[in-house]
Parts: structure tokens; C-alpha cells; sequence
């Protein structure tokens, strides 16, 4: 099975038996991105602590960045001058940039919405107010030079009354159509994405807008983990991706990244994930492992000979560094200690989605879940 939309395709390659898992490879002009598959967050260009290169000997594919931050510093226009995203930041792999809407509505009452677009208030640089409409958006998209663009959306947070979720739904719809209406690199794939909350006909509302006013390459899933409780979430998300979602496109579940998520995401039929978790856990002294989440602040790790993750082949694991290592960076707040953290991390959800992709093309996935449930992995909250 392929999608084709100019430069990309995106082949689904296997599918489990028993769930809505899918195996397949989504083809870009900078690599081939095996499905499922979690992105590393680099907000401003960077990945927080890690170089490219060891970002692609961690296994990674494809990584994001984020249109908002980067169209205040360094700008959109010095990212053009010096070749675009790729070039700016070494990284030759795919990239992926986000339109910028969740960051630009989570400064509330500094935002202010029309059907034109969104005027905001730039508290976290120079407190300056920017107007941004859909081709503005399309525009910076254009400058920065990703392969995969998201369209400018709203993101309503949770809780929010029906009629807010309501409004953002037509607004973001309205703004699709702009978007795909004013993009125009045949290099860049532009995503539709799909809100509605926790309403499943305002989310089945979103999704049939898209696919009726444009054919969008693939399609985010917004609006989730904005505060609500995982089972919640799911009670939405596993009917609208197993059921309504097209086939043969890409879905990328957007902003959620702990491991036991990912794995019931991919039982789902979602293909693509992000998250700042991996990084931004590490930064504050914690780990996913076999063993659940380990906050290496704990005293219990001042003594502990043992690697930080015995089951895990990352580089951190497998390379002479102890627990009480890692425990003395911590407490220290030496920067190395958030570099280790961060590749274990970053490392641990790539090669659980490998896992995962292996478990799918041979046809056990619905075992491979079972099975995580029952492991001390899952309790890693």
C-alpha cells in the first residue's frame, strides 16, 4: 500500500493481526523514516545536550524543531540565508517543524484569535506583538526548509468548555485550507492536523474538513496530553485513528512521548510521536529503564556499581558508567550528567519503537503489549 504526494510516499509494509498496529516507511528528500517512529525534540535547532552525530548513532530518524522559537531567534529569514534548517543545524536526516500554534496559544491572554489569524504577544523574548495568518505561517515554514510542515492550527488546552473546543475546530479548519493554499514547495510535505478534545464528532467534524478541502500527505492528531488523564485521551484517539483515520497515510500523535503511551499509540495505528520528555526528564536526574522511571537524585544510587539500565544497549549502558556516576553528576548538576541522561533516554524510546516495528512485521505486536504491561518498565510515570 503507498501514498503519493510529490516527493514522499509513505508504504505500509506490515500490519498486526490481532491490533490497528502498521509497519511502514515514510520516504522524504533527506531518508527513508521507518514506522512507528518517535522524534527527538529540537526546539531551537538543537536537540538540548546532543550533537547530530550522536543523535544518528542513537538511531534517530527524523527530529523535530519548532517554527514559533525559531522565528524569534535566530529568525526565519537568517535560517533561509544560511541554506535552511539542514544546513544551519548539520543535521542531514529529515526534519520535521511544527506550526508554532501550541507555543503561540499557551501565552492565554496575551493571544488574540480572528478568522484572519492569531495576534500574540512575545512574552518569553522581547514581549513584542506579532500577527500571524495561516500564509505567514506557510511562509516561515517555506524560509526554515523542514520536510514535513504541520499547518497553523489552534490548540485548545484541557479543560475547555464544548464551544471553545468548538471554535478551535472551525478555526483551524478555515486556517488548513488557507495553509494548503498558500504553500508551495513541492519538497515539503504539509500535514493537516486533526482537534476536536475529547468530543469524538467534533474530532470526526476536524478530520472530514481536512480530507474534503484538501489531500494533505498525512495528518497530526492535536489537542492531546494538554492536561487530561492518558485514559481519557484514549477513549478518542483509539477509535479515530483505528476506525476513521485514512489508511494509507502517516498519523503522527503530537507532544506525547512516555513509553507505555507510545506502545498503546502504536496498537492504535498512530506511526509517528514527539516528545521534549526524554530530554527534559533528563535534565531533572530521571531515566526510563527496564526497571520503570529512576530518579538518579536518590541516595539509594550513591553506592550502586551497576550501569544505569542493565537490558539496554545504549551507549551510556554499555559504557562503563555506574549509577553512582551518574547519581554524583546529578546531585552536582554537571552538564554531563543531562548529556548521559538525555542519550539513554532519547535511545530507550528509539529502540522501543524498533521493538515495536520488528513485533508488528512479524505479527505479535498484540504480545508484545500484553507482555509490557507486566513489566516493571510500564510503571514509568
Amino acid at each position: 500500500m503507498s501514498e503519493k504526494s510529490g516527493w514522499f510516499t509513505y508504504d505500509i509494509i506490515a500490519e498486526d493481526p490481532k491490533t490497528h498496529a502498521r509497519a511502514g516507511v515514510l520516504h522524504t528528500p533527506h531518508g527513508d523514516v521507518p514506522t512507528p517512529i518517535f522524534m527527538p525534540v529540537g526546539t531551537k535547532a538543537t536537540v538540548k545536550g546532543l550533537l547530530p552525530g550522536q543523535l544518528e548513532g542513537l538511531g534517530t530518524k527524523i527530529l523535530l524543531a519548532n517554527t514559533y522559537h525559531l522565528s524569534q531567534r535566530p529568525g526565519a529569514d537568517l535560517v533561509e540565508e544560511m541554506g535552511g534548517l539542514h544546513d544551519f543545524m548539520q543535521w542531514r536526516g529529515p526534519i520535521l517543524t511544527d506550526s508554532g500554534g501550541f507555543q503561540v496559544f499557551s501565552h492565554g491572554d496575551f493571544t488574540k484569535l480572528t478568522n484572519d489569524g492569531v495576534t500574540f504577544r512575545t512574552v518569553d523574548y522581547d514581549g513584542s506583538y506579532v500577527h500571524w495568518t495561516p500564509e505567514d505561517n506557510m511562509r516561515i515554514a517555506g524560509q526554515l526548509g523542514a520536510d514535513i510542515v504541520m499547518q497553523l492550527d489552534q490548540c485548545p488546552g484541557y479543560p475547555a468548555t464544548r464551544g471553545f473546543v468548538e471554535r478551535a475546530v472551525e478555526l483551524s479548519s478555515m486556517w488548513a485550507e488557507r495553509c494548503f493554499a498558500a504553500h508551495d514547495r513541492q519538497d515539503q510535505a504539509l500535514f493537516g492536523i486533526v482537534q476536536g478534545g475529547m468530543h469524538m464528532d467534533l474530532r470526526l467534524r476536524s478530520l472530514r474538513h481536512l480530507e474534503d478541502c484538501a489531500d494533505f500527505p498525512g495528518y497530526g492528531i492535536g489537542g492531546y496530553s494538554v492536561g487530561e488523564d492518558h485514559e481519557l485521551m484514549f477513549e478518542t484517539l483509539e477509535p479515530l485513528a483505528s476506525e476513521y483515520m485514512p489508511k494509507g497515510k502517516p498519523r503522527y500523535l503530537m507532544g506525547v512521548g512516555n513509553p507505555s503511551t507510545l506502545v498503546r499509540g502504536v496498537a492504535c495505528g498512530i506511526d509517528m510521536f514527539d516528545c521534549v520528555l526524554p530530554t527534559r526528564t533528563a535534565r531533572m536526574g530521571s531515566a526510563f529503564s527496564s526497571e520503570g522511571r529512576l530518579n538518579l537524585r536518590h541516595a539509594r544510587f550513591a553506592h550502586d556499581h551497576a550501569p544505569l539500565d542493565g537490558a539496554c544497549g545504549c551507549p551510556v549502558c554499555t559504557g562503563g558508567y555506574t549509577r553512582a556516576y551518574l547519581h554524583h553528576l546529578v546531585k552536582q548538576k554537571e552538564m554531563v550528567g543531562s548529556i548521559l541522561l538525555s542519550m539513554h533516554n532519547v535511545f530507550y524510546l528509539l529502540d522501543l519503537m524498533r521493538r515495536a516495528r520488528e513485533a508488528i512485521i512479524e505479527g505479535r505486536y498484540a504480545q508484545f503489549v500484553s507482555q509490557w504491561r507486566t513489566l516493571p518498565a510500564a510503571q514509568d510515570w
